[in-house]
């Protein structure tokens, strides 16, 4: 909102719900090209003995509060319950199906659409939300503005920015992002074990047909014992950074990606 010195104030929130009021919505929305609204997914499942069920919710929301306070987005509430069959085996996991969750999606940007919104960036917080994918190039196909968020290039440029030490593929779960990202916000969530727990399945090829316990016993695969509040902090700053290309291209005017594309090289010999 705008205050009457004619600065800018936007309300966030310190957990995982959005602080907005309508008005909030409508003043942000009033002075806007196109409004963009964000949707952190997380997931219920298992995260070892050290983190909560709720990880991937609040590393979602934790992503999309730092793009919300970084550009005049719409912040909306989580979704927490989503695609996480792979881990069925430990207790607490709960899961909907990809067909759920697809249409979750889509019916949210629908109504949003119908309410003057029409840019949405889905913000993944568990790698098993493939469908996620789906949703967007789908929508996009059909003329919507949606996007997808973080991408692998934004993960691995945060994980250098801020010196985390393992590579995305063996931090696959439980691991150095994850719990350096709660012991920055959520700290209150950790319990004891995280600095004993690493270890690595870097060769995970079954994991779809054989599901997350035919590769770990612990439920974690990765090093959480490198993890630090500092690392999460850098982490957040970094895709928060990175979010500003997506902003540009989904607010541009222009039907055209504004993103640089590889010059093309004709082939040596014409096809006949």
């Amino acid at each position: 909102m705008v205050d009457s010195d004619g600065s800018e104030t936007r309300f966030t929130a310190s957990g995982p719900l959005p602080a907005d009021t309508t008005e909030d919505v409508r003043t942000r929305g009033a002075g806007a090209a196109r409004q963009v609204a964000v949707l952190p997914v997380g997931s219920f499942e298992q995260h070892g003995r050290y983190l909560p069920l709720s990880t991937d919710t609040l590393v979602a929301c934790a992503i999309a509060r730092e793009v919300a306070a970084a550009f005049p987005v719409h912040l909306l509430p989580p979704v927490t319950i989503s695609c996480s069959h792979e881990h069925a085996a430990w207790p607490g996991t709960v899961s909907i199906s990809s067909v759920t969750l697809h249409a979750m999606v889509r019916d949210i940007a629908d109504s949003l659409r119908r309410s003057g919104v029409d840019t949405l960036v889905l913000i993944n917080g568990h790698g098993g939300n493939y469908v996620l994918g789906n949703v967007v190039q789908e929508s996009t196909a059909a003329g919507a503005r949606m996007a997808l968020f973080p991408a692998v290039e934004d993960w691995e440029t945060a994980r250098e920015a801020a010196g985390v030490e393992t590579s995305l593929l063996t931090d696959m779960h439980a691991g150095e992002i994850e719990t350096s990202i709660l012991l920055h916000t959520d700290p209150e969530y950790l319990r004891p074990g995280y600095e004993t727990s690493d270890f690595v399945a870097d060769d995970r090829r079954h994991l779809l047909s054989l599901g997350m316990s035919a590769y770990t016993r612990s439920g974690v695969i990765g090093r959480p014992s490198r993890a630090s509040a500092e690392k999460g902090k850098e982490l957040l700053a970094s895709l928060a950074d990175s979010f500003g290309a997506y902003f540009s291209l989904l607010t541009s005017d222009s039907d055209v990606p504004p993103v640089p594309l590889a010059p093309h090289v004709p082939p040596a010999v014409e096809p006949s």
